[in-house]
């Protein structure tokens, strides 16, 4: 059950509040996947498979928008914090984003200690200008973009024993171990933190402008940076930006707990909509951040084998009926083999 203690109210990002409850404890495991808006098809397949050497693990469509990709990337199985997803806009009259406040400005995947080099030399070779950052926290970064403009960091951990899926041409102690992090732009640090602390992220350290979260443990995959900046235009969503961040949960019945809970404190959730994959419900942070909170199971090879992930459109049973239009409005796209 969900714990309850002393309570305070606190401003949300549209200037109202909600009661936060100090003591709540939640079961949240981690990161389970980060979703942007990304404008075509092919160049999110060319940079996440091709460059990346990330599996896709799923073909399927936007459930708001059936003619529109929903693609997810990850290791072997699939498994929850390991997953990034895109949606591919192009031709569908989204206007490019604008990244800033009360969103994810950077996402951050998990590669090994020492193999930054492989992958300076790797993004160069197709033509992707990398950038060295400081350390930050002890650990070193590659920081890139994307053909849409997101923003990412490749993080040398030393902490990561996750096993990464593996391809031809990327040696096994290189390869993409999962995400790492993500970064968070708000205005307002208080009432982010102590809403993310209800949900069981709690401070760890400092660097400047940033507070390093952590879950369950803390490590890659459990880590959310908040960087604070209170002249940062707030973010437009659009091409190029991230739509949200979900949290792991294990089960629906913890899900339908912790949904009930933020009820009670005045938070606006959504209902419990399935995703075939796993079930979410959605609510923002005080300071605009979109919040998913998703179930581990029942997984991505509930409607295919493992060993086929990703190599066939995948359709929600409402949308089967659909099949012949849907395939005909999706462009046509190569998966890279390297």
């Amino acid at each position: 059950m969900l714990m309850r203690t002393s309570t305070m109210a606190i401003a949300n990002h549209n200037g109202g509040s909600f009661r936060y409850d100090r003591g709540m404890m939640v079961p949240i495991l981690g990161l389970h996947h980060v979703t942007a808006t990304v404008d075509d098809a092919q160049d999110d397949l060319d940079l996440c498979v091709g460059t990346l050497g990330l599996r896709l693990v799923k073909t399927t469509v936007n459930f708001d928008n059936h003619h529109v990709y929903h693609f997810y990337y990850g290791d072997k199985h699939g498994t929850p914090g390991t997953i990034w997803t895109t949606f591919p806009y192009r031709d569908h009259g989204v206007r490019v984003g604008t990244r800033g406040a009360g969103q994810v400005v950077t996402t951050l995947f998990s590669v090994s200690h020492g193999s930054l080099a492989f992958w300076r030399a790797r993004l160069a070779h197709d033509s992707i200008a990398a950038t060295d950052l400081p350390d930050r926290f002890g650990d070193a970064a590659v920081a890139f973009s994307d053909a849409s403009g997101l923003e990412f960091e490749l993080v040398a951990s030393a902490q990561d024993e996750r096993l990464p899926w593996v391809v031809e041409d990327i040696d096994p102690s290189a390869a993409i171990r999962g995400l790492h992090s993500v970064t968070l732009a708000v205005r307002d640090e208080g009432p982010t933190l102590a809403f993310m602390a209800q949900l069981g992220w709690q401070e760890i350290a400092r660097e400047g402008n940033r507070v390093r979260t952590a879950v369950n443990g803390g490590g890659p995959g459990r880590l959310i940076d908040v960087i604070v900046d209170p002249q940062r235009p707030q973010g437009i969503n659009g091409l190029g930006t991230v739509h949200h961040v979900a949290m792991a949960i294990e089960t629906g019945e913890q899900q339908r707990e912790l949904r009930d809970q933020l009820l009670a404190q005045g938070v606006k959730v959504t209902d419990i909509r399935d995703r075939c994959y796993f079930t979410s419900i959605y609510f923002r942070e005080p300071g605009g951040v979109l919040f998913e909170v998703a179930t581990m199971k029942p997984g991505f090879a509930v409607d295919e084998n493992e060993s086929m992930l990703g190599t066939a459109l995948k359709l929600p049973p409402w949308e089967e009926p659909n099949r012949a239009d849907i395939e005909r409005h999706l462009p046509d796209i190569v998966v890279p083999r390297r």
